[in-house]
């Protein structure tokens, strides 16, 4: 068993790799499922059943694509570093055992790696991200700085992320089921008013508010102004309306848009007007998650 230290920024930079070779020079093993323990570190925290079973429903078909990371834990026993998702979905398929890399890492570096994997994948949600660097913080007795060098990501990219862990648990919620996206509620964070920060939240889901709007009522409540006081303000200057997109749908309207959110495992906006026309925007962060949308119509398809 050969072994060698992987040097540099992010996840290599924490572990040390044992390469076991099977079949020649492979050094991916196949272990059974019932030999695999999760990770109670792991920082994502909420997997969409929806998601699993789609993703349950391929590996019947093609397999495994990517290996998950483990660690060996006992004489025949393996921890998740990273791929819980892809485990969860490979017993859902019916799978005895799934590829996966084995690797060594103490204890506190593993909390690091899933955070990193997880990161560079972009699998988890901003509450999740902020959580995992608290913990870390908190367990490690480190500073911003001192975290921002063992992870490899700025100091303000990791202050912006804690920032949000100081919102009403409504938001946290809202953020987590992507209701509203982090750069609103970095917005919202400026607020030090609780109560103001959840009026403005709700007006942001009712409204579907842009993040300059909402700037702009930030601004206007921290100098002393009420909601209420400018909502009325712009209402009284508004021009006599014409048929045109309306600011929120009506209550069916709403029920789609989140029945879709949900299938889609994305915030779906949907907007109509007073003749009934509108349009659907599905939006996507990476190549990645534009091929799972695409993948969900293909099934349709079928």
């Amino acid at each position: 068993m050969a072994k060698k230290q992987v040097l540099g920024r992010g996840l290599d930079a924490l572990i040390t790799i044992d390469e076991i070779k099977i079949e020649g020079s492979s050094s991916i093993n196949e272990i059974e499922l019932s030999k695999i323990r999760v990770n109670p570190d792991q920082p994502r925290r909420v997997f969409d059943e929806d998601a699993l079973q789609e993703l349950a429903a391929s590996i019947r078909q093609i397999g495994v694509i990517q290996p998950i990371t483990l660690r060996k834990t006992d004489d025949d026993l393996y921890q998740i570093i990273a791929g819980e998702r892809r485990y969860r979905a490979s017993s859902l398929a019916g799978l005895n055992a799934i590829p996966a890399y084995i690797r060594t890492a103490e204890d506190e570096t593993v909390m690091e790696m899933a955070l990193i994997e997880n990161i560079q994948r972009e699998d988890l949600n901003s509450i999740e991200i902020a959580l995992a660097y608290q913990n870390l913080i908190e367990r490690e007795n480190l500073t911003q700085e001192g975290l921002s060098e063992r992870i490899g990501k700025k100091r303000t990219t990791i202050a912006n992320y804690l920032r949000l862990l100081k919102l009403p648990a409504e938001i946290q919620m809202g953020i987590r089921d992507k209701k509203i996206d982090m750069a609103h509620a970095r917005t919202l964070v400026a607020l030090e008013d609780a109560a103001a920060q959840l009026e403005v939240y709700e007006l942001i889901i009712e409204e579907g508010l842009s993040v300059r709007k909402v700037e702009e009522y930030v601004r206007a409540i921290a100098k002393g102004e009420k909601l209420e006081d400018l909502l009325k303000e712009e209402k009284a200057m508004e021009p006599v309306k014409k048929p045109g997109i309306r600011k929120a749908t009506p209550e069916g309207f709403e029920i789609l848009k989140d029945h879709l959110s949900k299938f889609f495992s994305t915030r779906v906006q949907l907007s109509c007007n007073d003749q009934g026309e509108g349009k659907i925007s599905i939006p996507f962060k990476s190549e990645e998650e534009l091929e799972r949308i695409m993948a969900i119509f293909d099934q349709l398809k079928k």
